[in-house]
């Protein structure tokens, strides 16, 4: 059993030297339709800092105005909300539904739509114990950054197959 899993972590240490990865799996693997971005966003939160270092990354040039800019990517809504899922028999929260929500939008500078308004929905479910309270909100805290972090990767992937709607 124990040659088996040598060889197997062997061969996993083989292909990650060599370089191998799904084609996709690697954000930096997107080709855009674009060069150049303007970021349109409500204020300044860690989705949209995750967002624009994701966007350096795969090489798009993030713009100061809007006219500079061969799309204008909007975000209009960034939200997080907690949900009782069940209760013990005694009233007690045994489990949360967490829910992250981010609306997008993209256009061009003709306002030519790309992207129509949508969401990037993603939900995670918390077990709860009031007896380990700073553990569970530490947990309910990387949840949240995990599923940002999620978002920020599907808003890439969208950017990826944005085109002109005519």
């Amino acid at each position: 059993m124990n040659r088996i899993r040598t060889l197997l972590l062997l061969a996993a240490l083989g292909l990650t030297a060599c370089g191998f990865h799904l084609r996709g799996s690697v954000p930096q693997d997107v080709q855009f339709a674009f060069k150049s971005l303007y970021l349109k966003v409500p204020g300044e939160t860690p989705f949209v800092a995750d967002l624009r270092r994701a966007l350096g990354a795969n090489g798009i040039v993030l713009t100061a105005v809007p006219e500079q800019a061969e799309l204008v990517l909007e975000v209009l809504s960034e939200q997080t909300s907690k949900h009782i899922l069940s209760l013990s028999g005694s009233g007690r929260v045994r489990e949360y539904e967490l829910r992250y929500q981010v609306s997008l939008h993209a256009y061009d500078a003709q306002r030519i739509e790309w992207l129509s308004a949508d969401d990037v929905q993603l939900t995670r479910l918390l077990t709860f114990d009031d007896e380990q309270l700073l553990a569970k909100e530490q947990e309910e805290a990387q949840l949240y950054k995990d599923m940002r972090a999620d978002a920020v990767t599907q808003t890439v992937r969208r950017l990826g197959r944005a085109k002109p709607r005519e």
